[in-house]
Order: structure tokens, then sequence, then C-alpha cells
């Protein structure tokens, strides 16, 4: 099974992005999307964002996984 994470844009350099996902900040691959900045929500898996999501998405996916606590 893939488990994708939501995650907040924080910064974006030459590397790729940093993203925030409750707290915990980490550094991903950016180049399967294109055009991301901060403050854009993403689902992140193995280490690259895969899709651009809503805000909306994110606490939908914060919320299920709050559920599982």
């Amino acid at each position: 099974m893939c488990v994708g994470l939501s995650a907040k844009v924080v910064r974006k350099d030459k590397d790729g992005i940093i993203v925030d996902s409750g707290g915990a900040k980490r550094r991903v691959r950016d180049d399967l999307l294109m055009d991301l900045r901060p403050g854009d929500y993403v689902m992140v898996h193995a280490g690259a964002a895969i899709s651009r999501i809503t805000e909306t998405d994110s606490k939908e996916a914060a919320s299920v996984w709050e559920s599982f606590k």
C-alpha cells in the first residue's frame, strides 16, 4: 500500500522545496510539479511532491490521520 503525506510548501530553492506537515519540516523533490510556491499544498510520497492539492484536501487528510490515533 502507498501512503501520501499532505504538506504545505514553506520554501523553494534550487535543490527542491521545504514542506511542513504537522510541524515537521523536510526537504522533498519538486521536479514532478511546475511553479510551486510557498503556501501551496502538495501530496508527498517517497520524498517527492507528486500532486498539488487544495488546503481543504490537506485538512481532510490530516483529519483522517488523526482518526487513527
